[in-house]
C-alpha cells in the first residue's frame, strides 16, 4: 500500500510538472488613516439646538478611522486584476460601525474589484468590473461623476496627442423590491429598475493646449428609485434628490413614473500651459433630467475658471465659478446642475464647504456640489518654506443663484431646506438664494514625518449671511426655533501611513 501511494504521489507531481504555469505577480499597497474632528456644520438654531448640515447626526468631536488595502494580481503588461477592500469611516465607539466595545462587526466592503486587459493586436485597454469613474474637471474636479461604479471601459490611444475612452456603467438595477400582489398597483421586483450610463471622452494634447470634451447619455428606469407601496409613490434618497429624479421641494412622487427617463451631460475641460508656469484652466458643463413628471425635470449648467502661477515655493490664484440656479415655479423641474455622485471627488476650490476633503474629516457643509451657487476665491497652494512642510491658504466669497421666491414657499411650508435633511429643496446642505452670502476662510497643512507617513490639519470657518427676512427664511414655520443663524467651522487632525 506504501508503495502504491508512493507511485500515485510520484506520477501526480510528473502530471503537475507538466503543465505551464504563468507566474503572476501580487502586489500590495494601501493607507491606514486616523482622524479627529472637533467643529460644527451651522444654519438655523434654537429649540433643541443647532439645526443646519449634519449637526442633528454628528457630535461636536469625533474620532475616526478608515484603512483600504490595494491587491493587485499582475499576470503581464497586458492583464492584471485589482481588488480593493475598506474597513470604515468608522467612528469610535459606533456599534454600527464595529467600532463599539469589543470592536466586532462586519464593516468590511469591497470598494474595488475589477479586470485589466489589452485587446490582443489592438492598442485597446479594457477595463471590465467596479471600478472609480471620474468625469474631467480641470479645475476644481468633476462636478456630476466621481465615483466607485459597474462599468466596462475601453481606452484607444489615437494618437501621441489623443486619447479616446468609451464606457457603459450601470449605477443601479435590480433594487425595485415589487408591490404587493394584489394592489391596484402590482408590479412585481425588479422590473423597468436600472439605470444605465454611456459616455464619451476625449483628451487632446496640443501645443500648449489641453482639451477634454466629453459627453454622458443615461436612461433611467420607472422603477429604478420606486418604494414598495401601494400607492406606488416613490422614497425619498439622496442620490434622487441630487439627480433631479424628484420634484423640487417635495418628498415623493403623487403618482408613479410609467416611461423611461433621460438624462445627459455634455462638457468641455481644458488648460491653457503655453505660458508655463503660468496656467490657465476652466470648466462648462450642462445636464439635464427629463421624465413623463415634468415637476421632476432637472436641467441645469456650471462654468468655472482659474488662473495661477507657479513658484518654487507657493502657487497663487485665483478663481471663479457660477451656476445656475432654481426660479420660483415648481411645477417646472429645477434649474440645477443634474449630480450623481462625487463621493469619490475632491473639490480643489475648497475642503470645507463642498466635497474637497481629501481625508475622512468633515466637508460638504454647503452641499456635495457646486450646483446652485456662485463663487470667488484667492488661493495660496503648496506653501513650502519649511523641509517636509506644506501648506495652503484659501478664502472664497460664496453665494446662492436660486430664487428667493422657491426659498420663501420651503420655509412657509415647513419644509426646511437648510435643515439639513438632503432633498426638500432637491439638493443637500444648505440652500443658498440669491441674498444669501458665506464666507470661507481654510487652512491646509501637511508635515511628513516618516517616509510613509504624514501628520496635516485642516482647519476652516465659514460665516453664513442668510436673508432672515419676511420674503425668504424669516417666516419658517418650524416649531420650536429661532431665525438665529449659526456659523460653521471645523479642526481636522489626521495621521496617514500610505505603503
Amino acid at each position: 500500500m506504501k508503495k502504491l501511494s508512493l507511485l500515485l504521489l510520484t506520477a501526480a507531481l510528473l502530471l503537475s510538472a507538466s503543465v505551464p504555469a504563468a507566474a503572476v505577480d501580487f502586489k500590495a499597497r494601501g493607507q491606514w488613516l486616523m482622524n479627529f474632528d472637533y467643529g460644527q456644520h451651522g444654519a438655523f438654531t434654537g429649540g433643541s439646538g443647532s439645526y443646519g448640515y449634519g449637526v442633528q447626526q454628528e457630535d461636536n468631536f469625533e474620532a475616526r478611522q478608515r484603512l483600504r488595502l490595494q491587491l493587485e494580481a499582475v499576470a503581464s503588461e497586458a492583464l492584471s486584476g485589482t481588488l480593493a477592500l475598506e474597513i470604515g469611516d468608522q467612528i469610535w465607539g459606533r456599534g454600527v460601525d464595529g467600532a463599539a466595545m469589543g470592536a466586532d462587526g462586519t464593516v468590511v466592503e469591497v470598494k474595488h474589484a475589477y479586470l485589466d486587459w489589452m485587446i490582443p493586436g489592438a492598442d485597446i485597454q479594457v477595463r471590465m468590473g467596479i471600478q472609480p469613474l471620474e468625469l474631467p474637471g480641470m479645475t476644481a474636479g468633476s462636478q456630476v461623476l466621481a465615483d466607485d461604479v459597474a462599468a466596462i471601459s475601453l481606452t484607444a490611444h489615437l494618437a501621441e496627442s489623443a486619447d479616446l475612452t468609451a464606457f457603459w456603467a450601470r449605477p443601479y438595477n435590480d433594487n425595485f423590491a415589487g408591490v404587493t400582489e394584489g394592489s391596484r398597483n402590482g408590479v412585481r421586483a425588479s422590473l423597468l429598475d436600472n439605470m444605465d450610463l454611456f459616455g464619451l471622452v476625449l483628451p487632446l494634447r496640443l501645443e500648449g493646449v489641453n482639451l477634454t470634451p466629453w459627453a454622458v447619455y443615461g436612461m433611467i428606469g420607472p422603477n429604478t428609485f420606486r418604494s414598495e407601496s401601494g400607492s406606488g409613490r416613490y422614497g425619498a434618497s439622496f442620490d434622487m434628490y441630487r439627480g433631479g429624479m424628484l420634484p423640487v421641494g417635495g418628498a415623493s412622487h403623487r403618482e408613479r413614473l410609467s416611461s423611461w427617463g433621460n438624462v445627459w451631460w455634455a462638457g468641455l475641460t481644458g488648460e491653457l500651459v503655453l505660458w508655463d508656469p503660468f496656467r490657465l484652466a476652466w470648466d462648462a458643463v450642462y445636464g439635464s433630467v427629463r421624465h413623463d413628471d415634468a415637476s421632476a425635470a432637472r436641467r441645469g449648467w456650471i462654468a468655472s475658471l482659474l488662473a495661477e502661477y507657479k513658484l518654487d515655493w507657493v502657487t497663487p490664484g485665483i478663481y471663479g465659478w457660477y451656476a445656475s440656479g432654481d426660479n420660483g415655479n415648481r411645477g417646472d423641474g429645477s434649474e440645477r446642475l443634474p449630480v450623481l455622485s462625487l463621493s469619490g471627488s475632491d473639490n480643489d476650490f475648497s475642503h470645507f464647504a463642498f466635497s474637497g476633503n481629501p481625508n475622512i474629516g468633515r466637508e460638504c457643509a454647503v452641499g456635495w456640489s457646486m450646483a446652485g451657487t456662485w463663487g470667488v476665491g484667492l488661493r495660496l497652494k503648496d506653501i513650502s518654506v519649511i523641509e517636509d512642510v506644506k501648506q495652503s491658504l484659501r478664502v472664497n466669497v460664496i453665494g446662492g443663484t436660486n430664487s428667493p421666491g422657491m426659498a420663501r414657499w420651503l420655509s412657509s411650508e415647513g419644509l426646511g431646506a437648510n435643515s439639513g435633511s438632503f432633498g426638500v429643496s432637491g439638493m443637500e446642505g444648505l440652500y443658498l438664494t440669491t441674498r444669501d452670502v458665506a464666507l470661507e476662510v481654510g487652512l491646509s497643512s501637511y508635515t511628513k514625518i516618516y517616509e510613509n507617513m504624514t501628520v496635516g490639519i485642516e482647519a476652516a470657518y465659514m460665516a453664513l449671511w442668510l436673508d432672515k427676512s419676511s420674503s425668504v427664511w424669516g417666516n419658517s414655520r418650524m416649531n420650536g426655533y429661532r431665525d438665529d443663524v449659526r456659523d460653521a467651522w471645523n479642526i481636522n487632525f489626521f495621521y496617514a501611513y500610505n505603503f
